[in-house]
């Protein structure tokens, strides 16, 4: 390998499998694991971030999970500044940084070392669309975005206001699609000795484990979690509040229809997120493809390859 620093990405769609076989790999060839789900950094978000415990952990060094307040912001930027600095530290104590999880552009930003001062300084604009998102509702503003850049409204669901908002920001002040921006920052050659892994599986056994994972939410108590959390006063607004799980059952809570439908609910938007993850991944470049099916979901077969492309 050549002298940059080494990085192993293992990524997929959510619920298939990431986490238990990131902790076997980091055990095999001396990894630490640094999360990349924009939501397991929540302190308080436990179940339905479906956040590792320190059992499961098994020893492993997990980086980026459980440090901030639900009433706090996180994005981007942040993530590529800790990202690049737990690499750093990781690679210093003679170990390989592992980053695991399913949120693609995070991932994408620290690899190729996007680019994302352009349009930092000035949030006159930004306010303006906060506001307005608050009068009209985020899908009219997701509709104006489709208008000037359709790329980016397909890859950015309307709940995920910062991103919408993000986007006609860019558009706004560079007069270009924040979609050709990201692309051309793709083209960097990335400062890493990289191996990109997507974990993927049959589209029938993703949703059927998805489904299961939603009910196992279900059980350990997601509706006492988000109760809990609506005590702490988060501005719906909040980054936290637009996660996968939570704004269906707030939305139960609030009256807007039963429990049954926000299961319903939580699991069609979920199987949904899967599909948007992998349509990002094979829009990427330098991924090598796991599919489990091809290796009888042995995870023993899936380490070994992993390991052999790994030490090429």
């Amino acid at each position: 390998m050549s002298a940059k620093q080494k990085l192993v990405i293992l990524t997929g769609p959510t619920a298939v499998g990431k986490s238990k076989l990131s902790i076997e790999l980091a055990k095999r060839i001396g990894g630490e694991i640094i999360s990349a789900d924009s939501m397991q950094v929540y302190k308080c978000m436990n179940i339905g971030t479906d956040k590792i415990s320190k059992e499961k952990m098994c020893g492993v060094p997990h980086h980026l999970i459980d440090f901030l307040e639900p009433t706090e912001d996180f994005n981007v930027f942040m993530f590529q500044k800790l990202v690049k600095e737990k690499i750093a530290e990781i690679s210093g104590r003679g170990n390989v940084p592992i980053l695991v999880g399913g949120t693609g552009f995070y991932i994408q930003a620290v690899l190729y070392d996007i680019d994302f001062t352009e349009t930092d300084e000035d949030d006159e604009y930004r306010t303006e669309l906060e506001k307005r998102v608050e009068i009209e509702g985020c899908h009219v503003l997701h509709e104006e975005l489709r208008k000037v850049d359709p790329v980016s409204a397909d890859i950015i669901h309307e709940n995920n206001v910062k991103r919408v908002i993000r986007a006609l920001e860019y558009y706004k002040k560079t007069g270009k699609p924040i979609s050709e921006h990201n692309k051309e920052q793709h083209q960097n050659v990335s400062p890493y000795d990289f191996r990109y892994f997507v974990l993927t599986d049959e589209r029938k056994t993703l949703y059927s484990r998805i489904d299961k994972r939603v009910d196992q939410m279900i059980e350990e108590g997601l509706e006492q979690e988000v109760r809990d959390l609506e005590k702490l006063n988060i501005p719906k607004t909040a980054t936290s509040m637009q996660s996968l799980g939570y704004r269906e059952m707030i939305g139960y809570l609030e009256g807007q229809y039963d429990l049954e439908r926000a299961i319903y609910l939580i699991k069609l938007n979920t199987r949904h997120f899967a599909k948007r993850q992998l349509t990002w991944f094979r829009r990427e470049k330098d991924v090598i493809w796991i599919d489990k099916n091809e290796f009888d979901h042995d995870d023993e077969r899936i380490l070994k390859e992993m390991i052999r492309i790994y030490e090429q």
